[in-house]
């Protein structure tokens, strides 16, 4: 199986960027943030200022270091600063309410706060609460209590030395957005970043010094940190980040204004700009030569809808939170649609069955996954830990089948399949086929309990801008499913709603959808 052979001592903010002043790239743009750019040697003397400014505050190896901030350069050096001390970088959700930053503020015991003015409101409501927290930094106009960001980088020296840190020292904490239940801190290794790069971006994506990276999917997930930050850094490419919320236009405008060349979203996303591109007549995508997708499965028809529009293929492939990144995806030239595409070099899979068993090669099961960047487990969740991180391997929870060609195939979440009349019905089975029609821009399925208790599918589903909803098109949608799979997966019911209820990686959080449906079968039944 192949590896990435790696040193005993290892840091990997220096990895990320230390190295690239003395390749050559010192004047080269690593970040690019609206009108701002940061070359390597600026980005390399920030992070320097900001690891000193902790040490400063008297932050010690291993304490935790949280990061509230859009997608912009103070967001990149902060992470990359508290690493290169050897603390932990906490990049936390930006799309979250108080209780959440409460609860993860608490559970991480996090020293050091580094905040936006956009949520320093819910800091100054929580922050008498938080009996770890001691400091807060400001980016924006500090407010009283509050430490400045400009203030400490400026008072700090540029010169700063790597902690001497061991690979497998913890380097940073992701929060899983959770589609159910409290989210769990996945903490991640120095080496996980730089094994990660390797595998996928240089191996399966090819990611060159010359590309111009841009990801739709933020900073502050599993899938975004990769795509925005460490893949580019780890080729001396250069990165594009977008502060504000992803809007088609906005994303156009960066892709033509910057040149972008390889582009991250999620199939939510794709399916936006795809409308976007319809109503406008776009047809081209600049300079861009791959897009890749994660974060849900990619609708076949999107693909085909983007192959055709815009004459590049998207990449799909599937990565979690405790894996880092993609583990499985499609190759350039040969994708199958539909498909989550084949094992990324590094890793080992196998699908089991309920007694983790290996079922035979077409069959449905639960995937497990072996490779060199699965976290080292969850922070303070004992018995989580147990379940999903299983010695060399993790299971992801996932339902998936594999073919003769070694293509991989999602069929769900271990929760969320429906049993109708004793047969699995896949909601993203559904999901798929309802995508396929043209008045639909995307669904959410979950089981829903007849009047005769009996379990069957119901359909959310959200319309295209200008299709209004109808009782007609409800029978319409039913009978597009009936006629394309076996009747038991048509949804009995199709609710037209406005937008899906999503964590912020855009996974749709199906369980708020069977609450929805639980209300409607109790107020139907009386």
């Amino acid at each position: 199986m192949f590896s990435v052979e790696l040193p005993e001592r290892l840091n990997a903010a220096a990895e990320l960027v230390d190295r690239h002043l003395g390749n050559g790239r010192a004047e080269k743009p690593a970040l690019i943030c609206g009108s701002r750019v940061m070359t390597y040697r600026d980005l390399f003397e920030a992070v320097n200022r900001f690891g000193n400014a902790l040490l400063d505050l008297g932050v010690r190896i291993e304490e935790r270091v949280a990061i509230l901030l859009p997608d912009c350069p103070e967001c990149a050096i902060a992470f990359l600063g508290a690493i290169k001390i050897g603390a932990v970088a906490i990049p936390i959700n930006t799309l979250l309410v108080a209780k959440d930053y409460e609860y993860l503020l608490a559970d991480s015991r996090a020293r050091v706060l580094v905040v936006g003015s956009a949520h320093w409101p819910i800091v100054a409501e929580i922050r008498p609460r938080l009996k770890h927290l001691m400091h807060v930094v400001m980016v924006d106009e500090p407010r009283e209590g509050c430490l400045s960001w400009h203030r400490l980088l400026e008072d700090a020296s540029p010169s700063l030395e790597p902690a001497d840190t061991s690979k497998d020292d913890a380097a940073f904490w992701l929060y899983s957005s959770g589609t159910t239940g409290f989210p769990k801190g996945t903490i991640h290794l120095h080496h996980d970043m730089i094994v990660m790069a390797d595998l996928y971006a240089r191996q399966v994506l090819d990611l060159r010094e010359s590309d111009v990276s841009f990801s739709v999917a933020k900073l502050f997930f599993a899938y975004g940190l990769g795509n925005g930050l460490y893949f580019p850094l780890s080729t001396g490419g250069t990165t594009v980040l977008l502060p504000d919320r992803p809007q088609p236009d906005k994303v156009f405008e960066i892709i033509d204004q910057h040149g972008v060349t390889v582009f991250y979203s999620v199939p939510t996303s794709y399916a936006a700009l795809l409308h976007a591109a319809e109503k406008s007549g776009r047809t081209s995508l600049g300079r861009v030569r791959m897009c890749i997708s994660a974060g849900e499965p990619l609708p076949s028809t999107i693909y085909e809808q983007w192959r055709d529009r815009f004459g590049i293929e998207i990449l799909d492939g599937i990565g979690s939170t405790e894996i880092l990144h993609i583990f499985i995806s499609n190759r350039p030239g040969q994708s199958r649609p539909g498909s989550t595409g084949q094992l990324v070099p590094g890793y080992e899979a196998k699908i089991v069955d309920d007694a983790d068993r290996e079922v035979p090669v077409g069959e449905v099961g639960t995937l497990w996954i072996k490779g060199e960047s699965i976290a080292s487990g969850y922070w303070n969740k004992h018995e989580q830990t147990k379940s999903t991180f299983r010695g060399e391997w993790i299971n992801t929870h996932d339902k998936f089948r594999v073919d003769e060609d070694g293509y991989f195939w999602y069929a769900g979440r271990t929760d969320d399949m429906i049993k109708v009349s004793g047969q699995a019905v896949w909601p993203s089975d559904v999901e798929a086929l309802l995508k396929a029609h043209p008045a639909v821009l995307e669904s959410g399925v979950v089981g829903m309990t007849d009047e005769d208790g009996l379990t069957k599918p119901c359909a959310f589903v959200v319309l295209k801008d200008g299709v209004a909803a109808s009782a007609s098109l409800e029978r319409e949608l039913q009978e597009f499913v009936k006629t394309r799979t076996s009747p038991h997966k048509y949804p009995r019911r199709v609710v037209f709603i406005d937008a899906l209820p999503k964590t912020a990686t855009g996974k749709i959080q199906r369980y708020k959808l069977a609450e929805v449906a639980a209300v409607m079968v109790r107020l139907h039944s009386h």
